[in-house]
């Protein structure tokens, strides 16, 4: 952890405070629309860390295992279920077929485009969300 400063200020704690909530008050939404649309929250962020992953279009289970900070046998099933769902599909890498990499379908691409949608409208709509500074 990096150098706290040995005194932390009521405002500190209150900032921290509201930080902490104003996090969770989002996740909470971010879980109710990603069960509206039918899929876990887990695999909402799943799909949201395939597409957004840089430079490409696809992810390995251990990318995505770094991305969801959970272990990677965890993952896989994750991928399985998103699979079985229609949401995703496994493909060998076509430059190491050691590799395999995790591509997002039309159905799971159509369910993340509208998921993030609305995630984009809720952040518009809570502008009070930031990040405090710490003296």
């Amino acid at each position: 952890m990096a150098d706290a400063p040995d005194h932390l200020s009521k405002a500190d704690f209150s900032a921290l405070s509201e930080l902490r909530y104003q996090m969770r008050r989002f996740e909470r939404f971010s879980e109710a629309a990603a069960r509206a649309e039918g899929i876990t929250p887990l695999q909402y962020l799943m799909l949201l860390h395939i597409k957004g992953y840089a430079g490409r279009d696809w992810a390995t289970v251990g990318e995505l295992a770094e991305r969801l900070q959970a272990q990677q046998h965890g993952v896989v099933a994750l991928v399985t279920r998103c699979e079985q769902a229609g949401l995703v599909e496994r493909r060998a890498s076509m430059e190491d077929r050691r590799r395999v990499e995790v591509h997002l379908l039309p159905p799971g691409e159509a369910i993340l485009r509208k998921l993030a949608a609305v995630h984009r409208a809720e952040l518009r709509a809570q502008r009070g969300f930031t990040v405090p500074n710490l003296s």
